[in-house]
């Protein structure tokens, strides 16, 4: 299911995590829903429009009803960016949370985006 914090989006009883995505790392999160939808795997795709502020309450409330698992992708570095912000909002949730932070943890390069995103396994 995807869901916007500017909008209701879809979700479903059956959202197994909460994969969350921002500019490029959306796009990849989406070909995942798909891909893992044809082998009847329900996650929730997330686009908090904005890190700055985030939605801290759509996070938290989502992460609650996929069971508490996340996943955020972002095409840089870890800190200070969507991994960390969502890793502050779940610091408030009243239940334990498991997550995973794909991010960029080399050094950065140039290069057309779709081998970027497999050279730093965030594709």
């Amino acid at each position: 299911a995807v869901v916007s914090t500017q909008s209701t989006g879809k979700s479903s009883a059956d959202d197994k995590v909460l994969v969350i995505g921002c500019g490029i790392t959306l796009e990849s999160a989406m070909g995942a829903y798909g891909t893992l939808a044809a082998e009847g795997v329900q996650i929730r795709v997330m686009d908090p429009f904005t890190i700055k502020p985030l939605d801290c309450e759509a996070v938290v409330r989502n992460a609650r009803e996929c069971g508490g698992r996340v996943i955020t992708v972002e095409d840089h570095y870890p800190e200070g960016g969507l991994g960390e912000a969502v890793a502050g909002a779940r610091s408030s949730a009243d239940f334990i949370t498991k997550r995973k932070m794909l991010a960029v943890r080399d050094i950065p390069r140039s290069g057309p985006p779709a081998v970027l995103l497999d050279m730093f396994g965030i594709s």
